[in-house]
């Protein structure tokens, strides 16, 4: 049986790698909306085919497929329900991962949703409460996320791993493409010249001469060293003082507070370039694609976080306007639209609940970073919807009671 990571955004059902009983509550449905659906059995496609005809709404939702053996395979989430749905059945147009699914699928069940951005919140909810099988395989659940570490002290490094231990000195991410980071930690370790050797690799600052004896080697471990890649901690060939001064060099990049290594690689790549040297500028270049695709992934990472504090008003598919309550690149909450005095008060709660949360953990869990990216993505491809955002204080002030 397999377990969602969880933190609060998503809490795993029992049983749900099992027998599908039903996609169960949403936080992102208000208390009061119903939840309208359908559920069909057939072995034959051709009669789910007709049931998707008749029944299934042009309106957005979610779907999800079910094999032989009751067990929920697929989720997908649609603009059209009925134009999403009826694409399985087309042979000669589908995406042959459609009709793989199709092949397992005995039952077919879908839930309406309110609008577009409803569907893309509960389609994520549903991937990451209930896992089916096609929609993480190949990508085994949330485990592909991965975090950029800088060690511990006395002769830190950078490093990619699946999780940190709580130990490092600092973590950034979640990020995904575990070669792209592994190549930028490589590249950063260069440039700022930490080492990269295993830990039990013996130390020998130079400010540290009690830890050689008479037969102390004082030789570099690797080849980094004699090419000017690591100031050599293991050689006696640095002091803690410098070391830890590219520690706190890599730090700031990784912070976001000094990208002066960018502009660097780029004068020295276009200077290598006017002096016909191709072959460093080319190698110029790769490290500054590796740095620059680091830095803007930490960069939108951080202003997700940093910015995306608001009330998004939409109106639904149904004509009713919800709220969608977003602090820190996160839904917290959706309510209808407040027009009477006991609505008002529910929302205010609402909205006291969602901005007034504790501090968030400095680093985002795999399962949080997925829901922060749908956000910025919407905003990204919906960019004339900020001009409809509401602040905290003037939402707040739409939930104040009316006077009699």
């Amino acid at each position: 049986m397999k377990h969602a990571p969880t933190d609060g955004t998503a809490q795993p059902r029992l049983f749900a790698a099992n027998v599908f009983d039903g996609f169960g509550p949403s936080r992102f449905r208000p208390a009061d909306d119903p939840v309208v659906g359908r559920k069909y059995r057939s072995k034959q496609p051709s009669r789910l085919r007709k049931q998707v005809r008749t029944h299934a709404p042009r309106s957005p939702g979610v779907y999800g497929m079910i094999d032989d053996r009751g067990r929920l395979v697929y989720v997908g989430k649609a603009k059209s329900l009925r134009c999403r749905l009826l694409s399985y059945f087309r042979e000669n147009s589908r995406d042959p991962k459609a009709g793989k699914i199709l092949r397992h699928t005995r039952v077919l069940v879908w839930e309406q949703a309110a609008d577009e951005f409803a569907a893309l919140l509960r389609e994520l909810e549903l991937i990451q409460t209930l896992r089916p099988k096609f929609n993480v395989l190949g990508v085994p659940g949330l485990s592909r996320h991965h975090y950029l570490c800088v060690g511990k002290a006395p002769a830190a490094y950078v490093y990619a791993a699946a999780a940190p231990t709580g130990k490092e000195q600092g973590v950034y991410g979640p990020l995904v493409k575990r070669g792209r980071s592994d190549d930028a930690a490589r590249r950063l370790n260069d440039w700022f010249k930490l080492r990269d050797c295993p830990q039990t690799v013996p130390l020998a600052f130079a400010d540290q001469p009690d830890l050689f004896g008479a037969g102390g080697d004082r030789a570099a471990k690797c080849l980094r060293f004699e090419l000017g890649n690591c100031l050599g901690p293991c050689a006696g060939a640095c002091t803690r003082k410098d070391y830890a001064a590219g520690v706190r060099a890599a730090k700031a990049f990784l912070d976001g507070r000094d990208r002066t290594v960018l502009s660097k690689l780029r004068r020295l790549m276009e200077d290598a370039a006017a002096a016909f040297e191709f072959e460093r500028a080319t190698a110029l270049r790769d490290r500054l694609q590796a740095l620059e695709w680091l830095d803007s992934r930490l960069t939108l990472l951080r202003q997700a976080r940093a910015r995306t504090s608001f009330v998004y008003p939409l109106v639904g598919h149904d004509g009713r306007e919800r709220w969608y309550l977003i602090h820190r690149g996160r839904v917290r909450a959706v309510c209808f639209t407040p027009a009477t005095d006991a609505e008002r008060g529910r929302a205010a709660g609402l909205l006291a609940a969602a901005f007034g949360a504790g501090p968030e953990p400095a680093v985002l869990s795999a399962v949080a970073v997925d829901s922060v990216l749908l956000v910025v993505g919407w905003f990204r491809k919906h960019a004339g919807e900020e001009a409809r955002l509401l602040k905290q204080a003037a939402a707040e002030e739409r939930c104040r009671p009316t006077r009699g």
